[in-house]
């Protein structure tokens, strides 16, 4: 009876099922690093909070993806939204999504927001800056918009991340339409990158292709939801959802194609057959690294703080849909090592920052999400 329910089952399913096997296996065994640290709940009573920023003065900003931004101030939750948001429209993925401040906030005060902004086409990743005048933003200003636009409301993507030369990098969904991701005639599947006003950069990979969208620094993407600086290189790095199976860690590189939906490490949802050609194709990008099945990865962050020494230079991740947070060890731009935290001890982790104060902070993504604090043990 086993034989034969095996021959039943695709080549791909085998893969799958060997894989899921693994990965609980993992799950299942202690965590060698969970003795070392504690979790403090800074607050909760956030709805489905999406992305974090910390603010010269010590408040933060949380963004939740219905459409609001909030401050905490002294591990306390004002009560009210920040006022003046552009346009947004919270439909399934969709909302307000990321946070990000400009490299030189102390002096030109600018905080960047991305979301879902609706037309007449539908729904697609905006990004907007402005400035923070008590608890309502100004001098508002639309840098970027997604083109097309298109109905659904999955994959925007939507991390933002500046780089050490004050470029802005914008991660984008391909909306759940997979081949839009090999098309530099359409933002959808990108990585975007622009000057901090939203001007293209002259050395844009594509900017002197009349048929391409100057903005895309690279394509073949699914549906980016981290995106973090190395501590050490300043080389931009991306996760992205794959479908069942295939979640990938990349190193975004100008110009370069990753793949989606040509080849991924990923099969289809339920019948679970093959995607595309395969997981090879010359031309296309390899992962630094990829989950199969798939964590559901959401926020990214290197850790630079001193708190917990052991983790210093560690990426960190954290999973929706294991509810758990990912810690992973390098050896330059490989991977060596993977460690399981947290296993369904908070939920689903939406995001991951490392603090100024020299902590970890996560976001819980929950109808009573939480933002909490890794410390060390006393």
């Amino acid at each position: 009876m086993i034989i034969a329910t095996m021959n039943s089952l695709s080549l791909y399913s085998m893969k799958f099922l060997l894989a899921l096997l693994i990965s609980l296996a993992l799950m299942s065994n202690p965590s060698l690093a969970s003795d070392s640290f504690t979790v403090n709940t800074i607050t909760d009573g956030l709805e489905h909070p999406w992305a974090m920023a910390f603010l010269p003065d010590g408040r933060m900003l949380v963004t939740e993806r219905p459409g609001r931004l909030r401050i905490i101030e002294n591990g306390k939750l004002n009560p009210a939204p920040i006022k003046g948001l552009p346009n947004i429209t919270a439909e399934g993925q969709g909302g307000l999504l990321d946070v990000a401040l400009h490299p030189d906030y102390k002096n030109n005060g600018w905080l960047y927001l991305s979301y879902s902004e609706p037309d007449r086409g539908g729904l697609g990743t905006a990004v907007a800056r402005a400035k923070l005048n008590g608890m309502k933003l100004s001098d508002t200003e639309v840098i970027f918009r997604m083109q097309p636009k298109s109905r659904g409301g999955r994959h925007f993507g939507s991390r933002l991340v500046f780089d050490r030369d004050n470029f802005l990098y914008i991660t984008v969904g391909e909306r759940g339409d997979r081949q839009r991701a090999q098309r530099l005639d359409d933002h959808a599947g990108s990585v975007i990158r622009l000057h901090d006003d939203g001007r293209i950069p002259a050395d844009n990979p594509f900017v002197k292709n009349k048929k391409s969208k100057a903005e895309i620094f690279s394509y073949g993407h699914r549906n980016p939801q981290g995106m973090t600086l190395h501590p050490e290189t300043g080389q931009v790095w991306i996760h992205e959802h794959g479908p069942q199976g295939g979640d990938e860690i990349n190193l975004i590189q100008p110009g370069r194609n990753y793949g989606w939906p040509v080849i991924t490490y990923g099969v289809n949802y339920v019948i679970g057959t093959k995607i595309g050609e395969g997981t090879h194709k010359a031309g296309m990008e390899q992962p630094l690294y990829q989950w199969t099945p798939s964590i559901a990865p959401s926020g990214m962050a290197f850790y630079t703080g001193d708190k917990l020494p052991g983790w210093r230079n560690n990426l960190f991740v954290g999973s929706l849909k294991f509810q758990l947070l990912v810690r992973l060890e390098l050896n330059g731009t490989e991977i060596i090592k993977e460690e399981r935290l947290l296993e369904r001890a908070l939920g689903r982790i939406r995001d991951v920052r490392s603090g100024p104060d020299g902590f970890l902070y996560l976001l819980t993504d929950e109808n009573d999400g939480s933002l909490v604090r890794l410390e060390p043990k006393s």
